[in-house]
């Protein structure tokens, strides 16, 4: 659920879906180099070659970040069964834009959800969710 603050800053609550946070990721693709014209003399091979060495990095992670992204969708239906039948616990969050700012272990699918609705309004009003509780996992 979208929540904006007060302040005007925008807050996302609610479920985390899987046991743990994605660790790789890409906070903005637009930073990649590109060059446009190089000809085909051995100055412009040289410069090209020097820029593909320079793009290798984004390369690998862009594969890395595909590889959790998969891993993460290939658990995903044994993650929710768990929830789902085993009666595991839901964590709800509070991101601020997309940072991770608060979360807690909030029961069941009906008492997640009711705790998604009074962090939100807690958020409406100007007032942070409860600091005393950690950050886990």
């Amino acid at each position: 659920m979208k929540v904006v603050d007060p302040a005007g800053q925008t807050w996302r609550v609610s479920r985390r879906w899987m046991p743990w946070r994605r660790k790789a990721h890409v906070d903005n693709w637009g930073d990649v180099p590109t060059v446009d014209g190089l000809g085909d003399d051995p100055i412009s091979a040289i410069i090209g070659g020097l820029l593909l060495l320079l793009l290798i990095p984004f390369v690998v992670l862009a594969v890395l970040v595909a590889l959790e992204l998969l891993l993460l969708l290939l658990l995903l239906p044994f993650v929710v069964l768990g929830r789902v039948v085993l009666g595991r616990h839901w964590r709800v969050e509070a991101r601020r834009g997309w940072d991770p700012v608060w979360e807690d272990e909030a029961g069941d699918w009906g008492e997640s959800g009711r705790r998604i609705e009074a962090v939100a309004e807690l958020i409406r009003r100007g007032e942070l969710p409860p600091h005393n509780l950690s950050m886990n996992g």
